[in-house]
């Protein structure tokens, strides 16, 4: 993840900028950009989990399990400091 960061927040140093800003221009919640954004991860493991004639190396495997995963630890990050936002 820290290899991706300066990639998605350029200087900032709110880590979660991209999903805000995706959310403001989305009109929707920065929760459900994110879900949106990590649809694309999602739908093209499935892809390769079902493709019968299919082979991947590991590599490919470990990319894409990762960008997952890395997703979901955002989504968890988004929705704490909701949740934090919510109870100031």
């Amino acid at each position: 993840m820290q290899r991706k960061t300066r990639e998605y927040t350029g200087d900032e140093e709110d880590r979660l900028c991209a999903f805000k800003a995706a959310a403001t221009l989305l009109h929707t919640t920065p929760e459900r950009a994110l879900a949106g954004m990590m649809a694309k991860h999602i739908v093209s493991l499935y892809d390769m989990c079902f493709d019968d004639g299919g082979s991947y190396d590991m590599d490919t495997w470990e990319e894409k399990i990762t960008d997952s995963l890395n997703y979901l630890f955002l989504l968890k990050a988004v929705v704490k400091e909701g949740d934090k936002d919510r109870q100031d």
